[in-house]
């Protein structure tokens, strides 16, 4: 004998189908950004700087995210006819933890059941020098066109690999741009999902087969870092953002794009390096204990 339905949705506390409502003021990160997002703005407007208008409009979102007094749904389950309030999400792209796991499982299903064929993966993850990691931040448009660079590096090297050249097959890629490291350090970074082979075949009535290739060797990596290397810095030496002189290689100023007006360009390059970037303590290696910050370390 079944049990009725809203004694079903009452006694499966970890069923799916129970809504359990995400409170972000009780997590440590809402905490401090509640707490010294006004005092950390107040120290920049204190020596006439301020951020742009996009980077407030991140922080301002993300504390009214999940919040009842800023916008909610109703909605009623139709089998017990239980009722509970949704707040709205701010559906930022930044450091929001709750629309960022969200998006996240999201583009997981999407790449599972419509785009990954059912082939072996590799992940590749390329990691870039402090300098880069502030240009890329600085410029998109940049760090896209290098990013077709490793791609078509490693896109090669799985097709000769494979025993083919270029024109003759087809490999693929998913890359996921990663902006943050574990200490939420900017650290931008490549993750990207390469199919394991090659497809060949698919023109003049050939089948189309899959041709799965070795693992990379340590030697075969090593090759691939150089030429990543020697073919991203030839590109933005050709754009104008990267100088050589004996034995240093540096960027220019027009690829840091330096301005007094604008705190970014510093907050950017103190967060890549672990370090303070306002405030008393500014400059100074940020502490890696577990006590809470001072308003000037944000």
């Amino acid at each position: 004998m079944g049990l009725p339905s809203h004694q079903v949705c009452q006694i499966q506390p970890n069923s799916p189908a129970v809504y359990v409502r995400h409170r972000p003021e009780t997590t440590l990160l809402y905490q401090i950004v509640q707490e010294y997002w006004p005092e950390f703005q107040a120290e920049l407007a204190s020596h006439g700087r301020y951020l742009p208008a996009f980077v407030t409009k991140e922080f301002e979102e993300y504390l009214k995210c999940g919040r009842l007094e800023h916008g909610f749904l109703r909605v009623r389950c139709e089998s017990c006819h239980d009722e509970k309030l949704v707040a709205f999400s701010c559906k930022r792209r930044g450091f929001c933890p709750s629309c960022g796991a969200r998006r996240m499982a999201d583009s997981a299903a999407m790449l599972v059941d419509e785009i990954l064929p059912h082939q072996p993966v590799r992940q590749w993850v390329l990691s870039v020098p402090f300098p880069l990691r502030f240009l890329f931040a600085r410029n998109p448009k940049v760090m896209t066109k290098v990013l077709g660079i490793v791609y078509r590096t490693i896109a090669t090297h799985l097709t000769h690999k494979a025993g083919f050249t270029n024109p003759m097959v087809q490999t693929g890629a998913v890359t996921l741009i990663q902006r943050f490291g574990s200490a939420l350090n900017l650290n931008i970074h490549f993750h990207m999902l390469f199919l394991d082979g090659v497809y060949t075949g698919g023109s003049n009535r050939l089948p189309v087969r899959f041709r799965r290739v070795k693992a990379p060797t340590r030697d075969e990596l090593t090759r691939l870092t150089y030429t990543i290397a020697y073919r991203v810095a030839r590109y933005l030496e050709r754009q104008g953002l990267l100088e050589r002189d004996t034995g240093n290689i540096y960027l220019t100023p027009e690829a840091l794009d330096a301005s007094d007006e604008d705190p970014s360009n510093q907050l950017l390059q103190h967060s890549i390096t672990y370090r303070i970037a306002v405030g008393p303590q500014q400059g100074r290696k940020a502490s890696a204990s577990c006590s809470r910050p001072s308003p000037t370390s944000l």
